[in-house]
């Protein structure tokens, strides 16, 4: 059975509420101190050292969800970026391709577990494509292999995004220009991912809202 397996893979995405959900206007928690000075940030901010705080939409406070990028190294035999989501539990590690093209996820990696999708999934389009109405899709296959081999079983996943709109939210005092997409995906795996969810991006801070429903709270770099 895939379910208890999923538990494992993703508990936070399992827990995650999906929906278009209107911005929420504000989430307290204490901010990060910023240290990272703007001009080194990238479009798709990837650079080693840079760290945002989440909290699950709905809450005002606890203990953050961090992701923090770790900078470059290689997943398989591919040069890629990682990054670390840890908090509550949660620990997972994430490959990227990030370029003119866009970015990539190539895998992510929990303790005992690898997941390789192959090709890679194209989460954001090229810096310059984004504008109303822009979609693009695709189909990739999740491998799922354990540490002691266990498991070993793969799948298929169909993704398709669609830029839904573009507005103003407030968060933790501070207010971000977003992209508002909303993500449809389809599996043979039981339900890895959420089937749809809203996700809200800006250029050179990254996830305002995650696919998991996580809202900004906090980073370590600011915008001019």
């Amino acid at each position: 059975m895939m379910r208890p397996l999923l538990f494992l893979l993703a508990p936070l995405l399992t827990g995650a509420l999906l929906g278009s959900c209107a911005p929420r206007q504000t989430v307290a928690a204490a901010p990060i101190t910023a240290q990272t000075p703007v001009s080194s940030v990238s479009f798709y901010p990837k650079e080693t050292g840079l760290a945002w705080s989440y909290l699950p939409e709905g809450e005002s406070g606890g203990v953050p969800y961090v992701l923090k990028a770790l900078g470059p190294t290689v997943f398989g035999d591919a040069p890629v970026s990682a990054f670390e989501l840890t908090g509550r539990g949660a620990q997972q590690t994430s490959y990227r391709q990030i370029d003119a093209s866009g970015q990539k996820l190539l895998g992510f990696r929990k303790p005992g577990l690898t997941v390789t999708l192959a090709p890679a999934w194209q989460e954001w389009p090229a810096e310059s494509a984004w504008k109303l109405g822009l979609s693009w899709s695709g189909t990739t296959t999740a491998r799922l292999r354990s540490d002691d081999g266990n498991v070993d079983q793969s799948g298929t996943i169909t993704y398709r995004y669609e830029v839904i709109d573009q507005r103003q939210v407030t968060l933790a005092g501070q207010t971000y220009r977003v992209w508002v997409v909303n993500r449809q995906i389809s599996d043979t795996l039981g339900g890895l991912f959420p089937a749809s969810e809203t996700i809200w991006f800006t250029p050179y801070v990254g996830d305002v809202r995650t696919a998991e429903a996580l809202l900004l709270t906090g980073r370590n770099f600011k915008n001019n």
